[in-house]
């Protein structure tokens, strides 16, 4: 497998694929692959660097990061449905902490709580849970006062 960092002008290869993880995970997003390009064009033009991950000219899948004082940001990795399960998000990660990486002691990610898959894949890996963002959707809330206030008379 070969690595390599993404520029600017290659959104495009990304956003489709960035579009698939949405689906995949089970995301709220709303962006159409079209609105993905110009977020992944503004990320990659200020604090986001991409790698994509190739094997004999085909596109494997990508990771989208960005440097913290005390952490990297991982916000994406995707590997496409037909390579997972064969070591390549491993490989990925590995040739990131080894090429990327390097000087920095944390990794940073977030996993919505629903992605099992993920979970595991993570887990495997040596992450740790660190936080729970927790929500509350405003519907439930508004049940929940009309629910009190009924009970009440």
């Amino acid at each position: 497998m070969q690595c390599r960092y993404v520029k600017v002008e290659e959104a495009e290869l990304l956003a489709p694929m960035n579009y698939q993880l949405i689906v995949d995970e089970g995301h709220r997003n709303p962006m159409d692959v079209e609105a993905l390009v110009t977020r992944m064009r503004t990320w990659l033009s200020q604090e986001y660097k991409a790698v994509v991950f190739e094997e004999s000219g085909k596109v494997l899948g990508y990771a989208l990061y960005k440097f913290d004082t005390e952490f990297v940001y991982l916000r994406h990795l995707f590997v496409l449905p037909q390579y997972r399960l064969n070591g390549v998000g491993r490989a990925a990660i590995d040739w990131l902490r080894a090429n990327s990486w390097q000087h920095l002691h944390r990794v940073r990610i977030e996993v919505l709580s629903g992605n099992v898959e993920a979970h595991k894949f993570w887990r495997s890996l040596g992450f740790e849970d660190y936080a729970i963002t927790m929500e509350l959707e405003a519907s439930l809330v508004n049940k929940r006062l009309q629910s009190a206030a009924q009970a009440r008379t």
